[in-house]
């Protein structure tokens, strides 16, 4: 039996990754199963029942206004001052028009497939980009820490090939989950699309766009598995990895934030993980500096940088090939004992 095929078997049935799975597949379903509940079918009837509310809003509206006027008109007539409670010439520039009962407000909510799915990627990919990390660090960590690679590499001494074969090994078994999971994803919102939603101007170029969102998305899951495989190495242990993705968020989602805040850096936000991370998903991040506007001058349009997803693939790539450098370095240099 070859490497690669025993450590897809040994992963794939550590209790861990069994468990973590069930726990993904139950949040995923679970969110799915909720948020249908959320969306309603907007049927003839429903839009009916909406403007026959909002027709009512407006009469109501109008009779209150009509009362209004009257009770001023009758303050004058005795001399009072109306104008601080009732506004100028009683109100009556300001009569309520049917435009202002927009039928659409009183609609339930319904969920737009088009419009809305690919907030649900985003959501898919943070959750199976968390499974991947901590399945990926376990994997190598539990290795070294109970001594099972020092065993491993009595029988294969190459410890390259053991290290990369691990890792082929991790990375195929996060994209097959993720191909797997992500179709079943969008069949599910698909569904509720048609019979609670809209699928509505979801065109061949719609499709093609949320392909590409879900192709960013499994990307980055790959990725976020590789650089906690990569970190796990390093320390020898999983908690290496579960630190660093701390201190990681301490220094960029805080420590920089304040940082570039009290020092007044200008479009301060380029600097933070988090920034890459929605241009990634979004495309593109647009930051804008406020300071650059003079509002006495009348209106202003701030100074604006953007953030494109090209840039975030460098500064994810970087980050993922100099973790995955480092760790077999490492092992190829370090006592294995």
């Amino acid at each position: 039996m070859s490497l690669f095929v025993t450590e897809l078997r040994r992963l794939t049935k550590r209790r861990l990754t069994r468990l973590l799975l069930v726990l993904l597949v139950v949040g995923l379903a679970t969110v799915a199963t909720a948020f249908s509940f959320s969306s309603h079918k907007l049927s003839p009837e429903v839009v009916a029942a909406a403007q026959a509310e909002s027709d009512a809003q407006y009469k109501r509206s109008v009779q209150e206004w009509q009362r209004t006027v009257t009770e001023c008109e009758a303050a004058l007539a005795k001399g009072e001052a109306t104008e601080e409670r009732y506004g100028p010439n009683c109100g009556k520039d300001y009569q309520p028009q049917p435009e202002m009962f927009d039928p659409k407000w009183n609609l339930p909510y319904q969920f737009d497939f088009r419009a809305e799915f690919p907030m649900f990627i985003a959501v898919f990919a943070g959750a199976v980009a968390l499974f991947a990390f901590i399945v990926g660090a376990s994997f190598v960590g539990a290795e070294w820490n109970t001594g099972g690679m020092m065993n491993l590499l009595l029988w294969r001494p190459k410890r390259l090939a053991v290290l990369g074969t691990k890792l082929a090994a991790l990375l195929t078994t996060v994209l097959g989950l993720s191909v797997v999971l992500g179709a079943l994803w969008t069949a599910v919102f698909w569904l509720i699309g048609t019979s609670r939603g809209t699928t509505a101007k979801v065109t061949a170029g719609v499709w093609r766009s949320i392909g590409l969102d879900g192709l960013r998305a499994v990307g980055l899951v790959l990725l976020v598995g590789a650089v906690a495989f990569a970190l796990a190495s390093l320390g020898r242990h999983t908690a290496m990895a579960l630190g660093a993705a701390v201190a990681l968020f301490a220094i960029s989602e805080i420590g920089i934030r304040i940082a570039v805040s009290v020092l007044s850096v200008p479009f301060g936000e380029r600097y933070v993980l988090s920034t890459y991370a929605q241009s990634w998903f979004m495309k593109q991040a647009e930051l804008f500096d406020y300071d650059t506007c003079q509002f006495a001058k009348g209106a202003c349009e701030p100074a604006k940088y953007v953030v494109t997803w090209e840039q975030s693939a460098v500064v994810f790539g970087v980050g993922a090939v100099a973790a995955l450098v480092a760790a077999f370095w490492t092992m190829r240099r370090r006592d294995i004992s």
